[in-house]
């Protein structure tokens, strides 16, 4: 058996169709009750309760009650992204969805995750950086050219690190 992080168990909590499905849910930001993620899920709430249970023993997942009601979330940022990269891949490799992203179409359309814009509006956004020549694309990374420097700048963003 090899030391180190037990990717196999991530990928296998990550990896079944009815947790992948809550996990996406909650890529919104936004924090959602049992009864919620098993209507995305589209799974009984015994099942669901069982399928939050694997994610919350996993670590990637929190909860938060308030009142009465109990809220899931995503554990930390590193898991959004986690989540963000499986996205990548997937789209880059395997068959596509019926339906992408959020249910909600004004969600596609714009919504924060965690600490960035996505959705339509955003890739809109970051093409027209890119148009106008603020950004970069160089050695797959993206860097802010003089350009876009003077541009932040004179909007009163700070650019430097």
């Amino acid at each position: 058996m090899r030391e180190g992080p037990d990717i196999a168990r991530i990928a296998s909590l990550v990896g079944d169709p009815a947790r992948a499905n809550m996990l996406n849910a909650l890529m919104g930001g936004t924090a959602l009750t049992a009864s919620e993620l098993a209507l995305e899920a589209g799974v009984s709430m015994p099942t669901a309760s069982s399928h939050l249970s694997k994610l919350m023993e996993g670590g990637l997942l929190t909860l938060a009650s308030q009142g009465r009601h109990r809220y899931y979330g995503l554990a930390s940022a590193q898991v959004a992204g986690m989540i963000e990269a499986i996205i990548g891949v997937a789209e880059a490799v395997g068959p596509k969805r019926v339906r992408p992203g959020p249910r909600d179409a004004a969600m596609r359309v714009a919504r924060v995750c965690y600490d960035h814009l996505a959705g339509e509006q955003a890739v809109a956004m970051l093409d027209r950086l890119f148009d106008r020549k603020l950004l970069l694309r160089e050695n797959n990374e993206i860097r802010l050219s003089s350009a876009g420097a003077t541009h932040f700048s004179a909007l009163g963003i700070e650019t430097q690190a």
